[in-house]
């Protein structure tokens, strides 16, 4: 509500005189035609009404005061409501452990078994939780909601009809607490519920929650104490991760070095297949033994070729009867950024193979 309206009488607050407020500058600034007939800006600050030539304003600013007054009060009242309805009675009589709590609260306490219920997540801890609200369906989880509830208090996921029950029976809630300052860490909850859906239709199953100062059924999700760890969890969990990770290096390493052996010049290889350059000893296996071996290295060569990014691998595969040159042929239909052509007949006869690796980008 502004303060001054176009053709209000003023008067100077610091100095004599006064004025008529000719336009509104801004929020803060007025123009006021003063007594000889001169226009100045005016900081609104400044000037008072003069009541005395306009009796009239003074019930209308009064009125607008009372208004202003009024709505503060309501906005006020609203968030107080919101308030009261979030906050949980953490020092109420029979107030649960503390924790992570799932709670379906009918809407009239009255009436348990008819009308609506609250899905509730309730958050009975001293910590910020971040929450991640997932619904099974058709062997799927899907999420319905997620968001943040301050320590000690509510949120409410969804409300309900009774017919919709068995849709939130099975469920997956994730939810990570983070507190500014403790001396211990929490470990992040993963946590299913799954309830029969006859349950909400029998009086038995509510019962008062302290938390909540209403009837409900309650699901514990996980105590506080269960959620606490220690630095040294922490840092054992982060030596665990740290192992997979050199781990799983070292096995990229190796992979990527598989090649290497046989390369012949930057970016080239040439790989023999020939069983006798493959195993030191072939007593006892059969032709079949022979074929896997060869046409299984042969696929671990290229690969590790594709992943360090070899421009071409020639494999000798022999001349023989064509069986492992055809199924070598045959396997890079699978590998859609290769070509094929014959050896240089002056080096290997035809009894091998080049394999071009084109840039995956191309």
């Amino acid at each position: 509500m502004e303060k001054f309206q176009v053709g209000d009488k003023v008067n100077f607050l610091n100095a004599t005189g006064g004025g008529t407020v000719k336009r509104i500058i801004d929020t803060r600034m007025v123009e006021v035609t003063i007594e000889d007939g001169f226009d100045i800006p005016v900081l609104m600050s400044d000037l008072v009404l003069d009541f005395r030539s306009q009796p009239d304003r003074r019930q209308q600013v009064v009125d607008n005061v009372q208004k202003e007054i009024q709505q503060k009060q309501i906005i006020e009242e609203m968030e107080n409501d919101e308030a009261r309805k979030s906050a949980l009675r953490r020092f109420g009589r029979n107030a649960e452990e503390e924790g992570l709590y799932l709670a379906f609260v009918p809407q009239d306490q009255q009436w348990l078994l008819t009308g609506l219920l609250d899905i509730v997540l309730v958050n009975h801890t001293p910590a910020d939780a971040l929450y991640s609200f997932n619904i099974k369906e058709n062997e799927k989880y899907v999420n319905v909601d997620y968001g943040s509830v301050a320590p000690h208090s509510k949120v409410v996921i969804e409300s309900i009809s009774r017919e919709d029950i068995e849709y939130w029976c099975e469920g997956y809630i994730q939810v990570i607490l983070s507190q500014e300052e403790a001396d211990f860490v929490y470990h992040p909850l993963h946590a299913p519920f799954s309830l029969r859906s006859n349950r909400f239709f029998k009086d038995g199953s509510y019962v008062e929650s302290g938390v909540l100062g209403e009837k409900a059924v309650m699901i514990k999700l996980s105590s506080v104490i269960a959620m606490k760890g220690t630095d040294t969890d922490f840092t054992k969990l982060m030596k665990e991760d740290n192992k997979k990770v050199v781990a799983s290096n070292q096995k990229l390493v190796k992979e990527k070095a598989a090649i290497d052996k046989h390369q012949t010049a930057p970016g080239e290889a040439i790989v023999d297949l020939h069983i006798g350059e493959l195993v030191d000893n072939i007593l006892g296996m059969s032709s079949n033994d022979i074929f896997r071996i060869q046409i299984n290295y042969f696929k671990k060569m290229l690969e590790s070729a594709i992943t360090n990014e070899y421009d071409k691998v020639t494999f000798i595969h022999g001349v023989g009867n064509g069986v492992l040159k055809n199924a070598i042929i045959e396997e890079l239909r699978n590998y859609e950024n290769t070509s094929n052509r014959m050896a240089s007949i002056m080096k290997f006869g035809v009894g091998a193979i080049d394999v071009m690796i084109k840039d995956k980008g191309v």
